[in-house]
């Protein structure tokens, strides 16, 4: 048998009656009546929502994704590529620069300063601050230049082009502007960037310029000592004299430091590495500003009452050496070069090579006196002419024959007495030059000074034994050598120590950071002649100036006894090389029988009036000495001249 019930049959029943027509009730067993369907538009419409698992998947994935790759790039800039990140990070947001030393000052021997450093500002500039993206205008760089340009002094277009210098965040736009020139573009950008935040038209374009503290070299004198004293080129550094000859010591070492920045400034809750600069040394020099003020204003003087091409005077301690003043005349004023004149910016006491004339006879009576060749009242027969190898030799003047003692011969300055008496050195003429020359070179002549100074020149003096026939005659009486004005007054200087060479100096020492000062090293020391020989030449030099018959005779001082000689040499023109012109010099100490200061003056090529050393150079000798004499506070001695004979009769 089958589990499945068996289908129900139906049973006949009675029959229904008819339903009437259009009525149809439902009755046990029938269908429920349809109803009229209700108007769709009555009823709201179901809408059946599909799974959201799909997009929840879906969205599920994508964040998924978002997130791997954030992490993947996370993993890169952090472990993988950190270093690099993390130094073009450092590159954009620390900047560093250098932190100038102060330059030392240079001082006077009583510590009056004569070059200083005063504060400044280099300006400088961002160059990404003007561009397109943080202006949003095309040409700030140009609208920024044509601010800063006339306040800095630079052209307009130089300064545009630099800031728009690429792949940079510094440029140097000034250099050592002063505290008002940085105030005044302060100012500017501080107008602009107000106005900016009150009307969106205006864009801030100095928004971008910066400055550095440094600071400014300036020579509180003007043009006193500049020939001393040099100055400092546009990188700081020493360009000529005493700023360039000290340079290192001068400088000292520069420091650094790194920082942060944001928007063109520091950021000072950020770290920062700064290694300090170290201040340079002062420099203390030998000379007296109101002695060297007196020598420049004396020799500026003549040289524009002469119209000569320059001069020069110095002052110089007898006993130490030190060069108590060194006056060039013109000179510059090294706060402005723009300007100086080139030919005036060096030192030309030290430079010019020149042949000094008659005072280097004493050089020549200092060899003949201490080779026992001759005494002051030896005597020497003067004719108006002498005929010596291929020349014809003759004294400044046509004289008849004079009878003149080796004292007269100094006094008168004679050419002629001097070829006679240095003839007596040696047997032969030969022999002579050889006596001769071993003086000049004891003397310094033909070797630097010991200065040290730049630019400075030897001088030239040829060995013996290349002295051509004229040489032979014409160096004992100063033609035919060369010297400079320090070389020649350091013979005077010899003479005047008792015959003991001093090298000049210019430097007494040098003041460090820490203030503690360290002296110069000693000066040579070399004997060139007998304090005997020194002494009679000391005399013999007083002729000079107190005989009516000297040549020096202007340059006396009243109350002094004064040695001196005059000098009146062909000069070599520098431009041709031929003679033109002459030089005209004094040279002499005082007092003569106790010397304390040795003065010497030259001037190239005076045309207006004389040109006769005695005459010109005689009254700025005797100006300078007799400042010298009391700002130093050197009394007259009191004792009465030798008055050594200058004739004699035949």
């Amino acid at each position: 048998m089958s589990d499945r019930e068996p289908p129900r049959r139906r049973v006949p029943g009675p029959a229904r009656p008819a339903r009437p027509a259009g009525r149809n009730r439902p009755g046990p067993g029938a269908r429920p009546v349809r109803r009229p369907a209700a108007n769709r538009s009555d009823s709201p419409r179901l809408i059946r929502l599909g799974s959201p698992r799909p997009r929840l998947r879906m969205v599920s994935l994508a964040l998924t994704l978002v997130m791997i790759a954030f992490v993947v790039r996370l993993l890169q800039v952090q472990a993988v590529d950190a270093g690099a990140y993390a130094a073009k990070a450092e590159q954009n947001r620390y900047v560093g620069r250098t932190l100038a030393a102060e330059r030392g000052g240079i001082t006077d021997r009583d510590g009056v300063e004569l070059a200083t450093s005063v504060d400044a500002y280099d300006i400088t500039a961002d160059p990404t601050m003007f561009t397109r993206e943080a202006t949003e205008v095309e040409d700030a760089p140009e609208q920024a230049a044509a601010l800063l340009g006339p306040i800095i002094g630079q052209d307009v277009d130089t300064v545009a082009r630099k800031l728009r210098t690429e792949n940079t965040r510094y440029v140097l736009l000034a250099h050592r502007r002063t505290p008002q020139v940085w105030q005044q573009i302060k100012d500017l950008k501080s107008t602009l960037g107000t106005k900016a935040e009150t009307d969106r038209s205006t864009v801030n374009v100095l928004a971008g310029v910066l400055a550095v503290p440094a600071s400014k070299r300036v020579y509180p004198n003007g043009d006193l000592a500049a020939g001393i004293l040099g100055w400092v080129n546009a990188e700081g550094k020493g360009g000529g004299g005493i700023e360039q000859q000290l340079n290192k010591e001068l400088t000292g070492k520069d420091g650094k430091i790194r920082y942060a920045q944001s928007g063109g400034r520091q950021v000072p809750t950020v770290g920062s590495t700064e290694t300090p600069a170290v201040a340079g040394s002062g420099v203390e020099l030998t000379i007296d500003r109101d002695i060297q003020w007196a020598a420049q204003d004396a020799i500026s003087e003549q040289v524009k009452k002469s119209r000569a091409d320059r001069g020069y005077v110095i002052v110089q301690d007898t006993r130490t050496g030190q060069v108590l003043a060194m006056a060039n005349a013109p000179g510059f004023d090294p706060n402005d070069l723009t300007q100086a004149d080139a030919a005036a910016m060096g030192n030309a006491a030290l430079q010019d090579a020149y042949e000094p004339g008659s005072t280097a006879k004493l050089m020549s009576m200092a060899a003949v006196l201490q080779e026992n060749a001759a005494t002051p009242a030896t005597h020497v027969v003067v004719p108006n002419r002498l005929h010596r190898g291929d020349r014809l030799f003759q004294d400044d003047v046509d004289h008849k024959t004079w009878n003149l003692t080796l004292n007269g011969v100094l006094a008168m300055s004679s050419n002629i007495g001097t070829i006679l008496a240095t003839g007596q050195l040696g047997k032969t003429q030969k022999q002579a030059n050889q006596v001769l020359y071993s003086y000049l070179r004891k003397f310094g002549i033909g070797s630097d000074t010991g200065l040290g100074f730049p630019g400075e020149t030897a001088g030239i003096l040829a060995p013996a034994d290349k002295w051509s026939t004229s040489q032979q005659y014409t160096i004992p009486f100063g033609q035919g050598v060369s010297i400079n004005a320090m070389q020649a007054a350091s013979v005077y200087s010899t003479i005047a120590n008792g015959g003991v060479r001093v090298e000049p100096t210019l430097v007494r020492g040098t003041k460090g950071p820490d203030g503690r000062f360290t002296p110069a090293a000693e000066p040579r020391k070399t004997r060139v002649v007998s304090e005997k020989t020194a002494k009679t030449l000391a005399q013999m030099l007083e002729s000079v100036v107190d005989d009516k018959q000297g040549t020096g005779i202007r340059a006396r001082i009243p109350g002094y006894r004064v040695a001196g000689k005059t000098g009146t040499a062909n000069r070599v023109d520098p431009a041709t090389g031929k003679y033109h012109g002459y030089t005209s010099s004094f040279a002499g100490f005082a007092p003569a029988d106790k010397p304390r200061i040795t003065v010497y003056c030259a001037i190239q090529n005076a045309t207006k009036g004389s040109y006769y050393g005695g005459q010109i150079c005689g009254p700025v000798f005797k100006q300078v000495m007799e400042f010298a004499l009391k700002t130093l506070q050197v009394p007259p001695t009191g004792a009465p001249a030798a008055r050594l004979p200058v004739e004699f009769k035949p």
